[in-house]
């Protein structure tokens, strides 16, 4: 309608991700036998009769829920990755939980990509019983008191961009926290330069 004003609809985070599963108890398996989520809630697919489904807590206490029916089957061939669907779902780990991710996968037999390093976290992936590649990540920093992630990631870009580097490693984001800091948290100093007391 002409004159009428465009206005966003602004989000406040991920409420819950939804995956399509296979049976209940394989679903029940991989969400809390492996990866940990408590097993939370689960009632009939309010849309879908015949199917459960299984609500999880990925450790934000947020959700990822899971459809289910019994005449189906796990298969291990990996998911579509066409365009419109979802390539892989990264989930959050420390860094302690992260370095013993390698030998917990090989004691259960599930092939896995190794630890990659991407510059800012570091990340390993593998599949989930339907085919479903899961990624654990975990951040090689933590923000400074009253940021988030998201505030030293853009920082770090713009400082990688600046310089022209490749991709965002560990000195953009001790560079973008050492920024924030200086804007965020006040000190009695005149000058907030480096120095050498040495």
């Amino acid at each position: 309608m002409a004159g009428t004003e465009h206005r966003k609809i602004q989000t406040q985070g991920v409420h819950h991700i939804t995956l399509v599963g296979a049976d209940r108890q394989t679903s029940i398996d991989f969400w809390e036998g492996v990866l940990g989520m408590p097993f939370i809630f689960e009632q009939p697919n309010l849309d879908s009769e015949g199917e459960s489904h299984l609500y999880f807590d990925p450790g934000d206490g947020r959700l990822i829920t899971i459809f289910t029916r019994e005449d189906r089957t796990p298969d291990i061939t990996r998911t579509p990755t066409d365009p419109g669907c979802v390539h892989h779902l990264a989930l959050n780990v420390s860094q302690a939980t992260f370095w013993q991710i390698e030998k917990r996968l090989d004691a259960r037999g599930i092939s896995h990509s190794g630890a990659k390093d991407r510059g800012f976290m570091d990340s390993i992936y593998f599949k989930d019983p339907l085919g479903f590649l899961i990624e654990l990540a975990s951040y090689r920093f933590e923000p400074p008191e009253g940021c988030r992630h998201a505030d030293v990631m853009i920082e770090a870009h713009r400082i990688r961009v600046a310089r022209g580097d490749h991709h965002i490693d560990r000195e953009h984001l001790a560079d973008a926290i050492e920024g924030l800091v200086e804007r965020t948290q006040q000190t009695l100093s005149d000058s907030r330069a480096p120095k050498n007391p040495y």
